[in-house]
């Protein structure tokens, strides 16, 4: 449980830190908030010559709305300072009840959401909290920033689309529209581990009823956060009751292709990725729902 011998930096700017980063390429490693960073170094499964701290880096926390009515949260941003915004809560309502369901409050207090999307662990909640809400996440290199849309930053396992030398630095959710709904749902075995399944939904429902657009998420159930396009497909355009959200349940756990683990088999996880989109379904078309 010792760390190997690395050296050590903290940046005083952006600029700084990028600088750093480009010098020692591939064997530089990012500290964020360190929650998953801090026991994969002290079980030597990272080796890096070089640790970045960017706690000491100006401008890369915040949360603020932009003129259209976008949520802006920077990179470094504790997951707790999300869950306490009341910003947060009126600009994203599915962000804002699913940071709850991360870890546990001195987990949230360190824990930033930059460092939690570019760790791409498949079952965290925040990668499927990005990919139902479109996010747009901001990259910054030395040559200046690019825009990665979630659907292209997850590539795998740990694995996304930041290439060497660029820093994840922002992260914008458009706005959400007055007709929107949301659920979320997970499970694991014990509050705060990790979810062995969960889904995150939006639905957008006219005035009729008719469900427009819907995006089902599932997670902890393979490589990436998946949208369950099948589900998503049989709920467009429909006016659902029971029977077409069970199916569009069946259509979510048909999609996935999870793993069998010491947690749970393939078929365990299947089950549940039906069951729990079932569930959130039915919390974001519940009457309670429509009177938010």
């Amino acid at each position: 449980m010792k760390p190997p011998a690395f050296d050590y930096a903290a940046p005083g700017s952006l600029d700084e830190a990028l600088a750093l980063l480009a010098a020692k390429r591939d064997g530089a490693k990012l500290l964020a908030g360190g929650q998953s960073f801090v026991p994969a170094l002290n079980f030597r499964l990272a080796r890096p010559e070089l640790i970045i701290d960017l706690n000491r880096v100006p401008g890369l926390a915040g949360i603020r709305r932009d003129g259209d009515g976008g949520l802006l949260i920077g990179a470094m941003t504790r997951a707790r300072a999300i869950e306490r915004s009341e910003v947060v809560a009126r600009s994203n309502p599915l962000l804002h009840s699913a940071i709850p369901w991360i870890a546990h409050v001195p987990i949230r207090n360190r824990g930033t959401i930059g460092g939690s999307l570019a760790h791409a662990d498949p079952a965290a909640e925040l990668p499927a909290i990005a990919l139902a809400c479109d996010a747009i996440l901001v990259a910054t290199g030395i040559l200046g920033k690019r825009d990665i849309a979630a659907r292209d930053f997850f590539l795998g396992v740990f694995t996304t689309a930041l290439r060497a030398g660029e820093i994840l630095t922002e992260i914008r959710f458009p706005a959400w529209p007055p007709n929107r709904r949301h659920g979320f749902a997970e499970f694991a075995r014990r509050h705060g581990d990790f979810a062995i399944v969960g889904v995150a939904a939006t639905i957008d429902v006219a005035a009729d009823g008719a469900v427009g657009d819907a995006r089902i998420v599932v997670f902890g159930a393979g490589d990436t956060p998946r949208r369950a396009r099948e589900a998503e497909a049989a709920l467009a355009g429909s006016h659902p009751d029971t029977g077409a959200l069970q199916r569009a349940a069946a259509l979510a756990a048909n999609h996935v292709d999870p793993p069998s683990d010491h947690h749970a088999s393939a078929e365990y996880r299947r089950e549940l990725a039906g069951t729990l989109t079932r569930r959130v379904l039915e919390q974001a078309l519940a009457p309670r729902a429509r009177a938010a």
